[in-house]
C-alpha cells in the first residue's frame, strides 16, 4: 500500500510538472528526471513485494534488491547538482560534486560486490532478506551523501532564496534521517513514500518561489514600460508648450508664468513617477493630471474643455494612470475641424471598490487593434492588475466617443 501510495505520488508529480507554468527550463528538467528515477525505483519495489508470494525464484529478487538499491540512491547526487545550480555554481568545478560522485561511486562498487558475497546481505531460497554483518557499510556512502548536501544547503543558504533554501530542507532532512535508521532498522517502504514526498514538497515550493519571482520580473517590465511612455512624451506637445509660453511672454505674462509653472510641475510629476514603483495616493495623480490640462487647455484656448467630477480621492492607484487616459482622451477626440472637445474625469463609489471615469465626446469608438492609443491603455491595463488587482475596460460613448473605466476594488481602494 506504501509503495502503491508513492507511485501514485510519482505519477502524481510529472502530472503537476507537465501543466504547471512558471517554472523554469532548467528546473523543469531536473525535476522531470528526479520523479522518473522515484517512478521507478516505486515500480521496481512493488514489483518485488508482488514477487514474493508466488513462485518465481529467490534469484529474480536476489537482481531486483540491487537494481531497486540503484534507483534510491540516484537522486542524491542529483539534489547536489540542483543545489550547486540554484547556487549559481559550476557542478563540473564544484568540490562538493566530487566528493558525492566519489560516494556515489563507492556505493554502486559496494552493491556490485554484494551480488558475489553473502557478507552484505543474502536472498534465502523460502525469499527472507538477511543482513548480512557489512550491509550498514552498503549504505553508508549515501548517509555521507546526504550529510554533505544538507551541509552545503546551510553553507549556501544566503545564496539561495527563502522558499528554496526551505524546499532543499524539507528534501534532504527526511532521507538524511532515514537512511540511517535502514542500516539497522528494515524501513525501506517508508524510504520510498518519504522520499516521493519530500521531492513533490521541494518541487512545490520552487514552483511558488518561481512563480513569485516570475511576477516580480512582470511588475518590473511594466514599471520600465511606464518609464518610457515618460521619457517618449510627444515632441509636438513639448514644442507646442514653449512655443505657447513664448508668445504669451508678450501677450499675458501672468498666463505666461502660470503656464510655465503648470509644465513644470507635469514633468517633475513625470520624472517622480519613474522612480517610484508602488501605488500612489490618487490625489496626487489627480494633480498630476490637472497640471498637464492647463497646459493643454493654454494651448487649446476655446477648444478643450475639461469637467472634473471627484468626491472620491482616498484611494491608491498606479502612478501614471489617470493622466495618460486623459492625455489619450485629448489626442484622439481632438477633432481636424476644429470642434470643441468635451473630457470629462469623474469617480465614484460602487459595491466593487472605486470607479474612475474618463470620456470625451470625441469620434466614435474604435474597437481595440494592435496600434498606439491601445498599445498605451494595455500597458496601464497591465499594471492596474498587477499594482491594484483592478481592472480598465474600454466603451463606446452614446452619442459619440469613447469612455475608459478603471475599477480598483474595494480591499486595494484604501490608503
Amino acid at each position: 500500500f506504501i509503495c502503491g501510495a508513492a507511485l501514485l505520488l510519482s505519477v502524481l508529480g510529472l502530472w503537476f510538472l507537465a501543466i504547471m507554468p512558471g517554472i523554469d527550463r532548467w528546473s523543469r528538467r531536473f525535476f522531470r528526471a528526479l520523479f522518473i528515477v522515484l517512478m521507478l525505483l516505486c515500480l521496481i519495489s512493488l514489483t518485488d513485494m508482488l514477487l514474493y508470494p508466488s513462485a518465481v525464484p529467490h534469484t529474480v529478487h536476489s537482481f531486483l534488491m540491487p537494481l531497486e538499491m540503484l534507483f534510491l540512491s540516484l537522486p542524491y547526487p542529483m539534489l547536489t547538482v540542483y543545489l550547486l545550480h540554484c547556487g549559481g555554481e559550476d557542478a563540473r568545478r564544484s568540490r562538493l560534486n566530487h566528493i558525492v560522485l566519489v560516494l556515489w561511486t563507492a556505493f554502486l562498487i559496494l552493491v556490485t560486490l554484494s551480488l558475489f558475497t553473502d557478507a552484505f546481505y543474502s536472498i534465502t531460497p523460502d525469499k527472507q532478506f538477511i543482513r548480512g554483518p557489512w550491509y550498514p557499510l552498503v549504505l553508508l556512502p549515501l548517509a555521507l551523501i546526504m550529510l554533505l548536501n544538507l551541509e552545503g544547503t546551510i553553507r549556501r543558504r544566503r545564496r539561495l532564496s527563502r522558499k528554496t533554501y526551505q524546499s532543499f530542507l524539507i528534501a534532504l532532512l527526511p532521507m538524511t534521517v532515514t537512511i540511517p535508521v535502514q542500516m539497522f532498522v528494515d524501513i525501506s517502504s517508508l524510504i520510498d513514500i518519504f522520499t516521493v514526498l519530500s521531492a513533490i514538497a521541494m518541487y512545490g515550493l520552487i514552483l511558488s518561489d518561481q512563480v513569485e519571482q516570475d511576477l516580480h520580473y512582470q511588475r518590473e517590465i511594466a514599471h520600465q514600460r511606464a518609464s518610457v511612455m515618460v521619457l517618449q512624451m510627444r515632441p509636438h506637445f513639448i514644442c507646442n508648450t514653449m512655443m505657447s509660453i513664448y508668445c504669451l511672454c508678450k501677450q499675458d505674462p501672468d498666463k505666461a508664468q502660470q503656464v510655465t509653472l503648470d509644465f513644470t510641475n507635469y514633468l517633475r510629476q513625470n520624472f517622480t513617477a519613474i522612480a517610484g514603483k508602488d501605488s500612489i495616493p490618487f490625489a496626487e495623480e489627480l494633480r498630476h493630471t490637472q497640471a498637464y490640462l492647463a497646459v493643454e487647455q493654454a494651448q487649446y484656448e476655446n477648444r478643450l474643455f475639461v469637467e472634473l467630477d471627484t468626491p472620491y480621492v482616498l484611494f491608491r492607484v498606479p502612478p501614471l494612470t489617470l493622466q495618460p487616459l486623459v492625455e489619450n482622451a485629448g489626442k484622439h477626440g481632438m477633432d481636424a475641424n476644429g470642434k470643441p472637445l468635451h473630457i470629462f474625469v469623474r469617480t465614484r463609489q460602487t459595491d466593487a471598490g472605486i470607479e474612475i471615469i474618463v470620456e470625451n465626446d470625441g469620434p466614435d469608438f474604435i474597437p481595440a487593434d494592435d496600434n498606439e492609443p491601445h498599445i498605451a491603455l494595455n500597458n496601464i491595463r497591465q499594471r492596474i492588475e498587477m499594482l491594484c488587482k483592478g481592472t480598465l475596460t474600454i466603451r463606446p460613448r452614446s452619442g459619440g466617443g469613447t469612455v475608459v473605466t478603471v475599477t480598483i476594488p474595494q480591499s486595494k481602494s484604501k490608503q
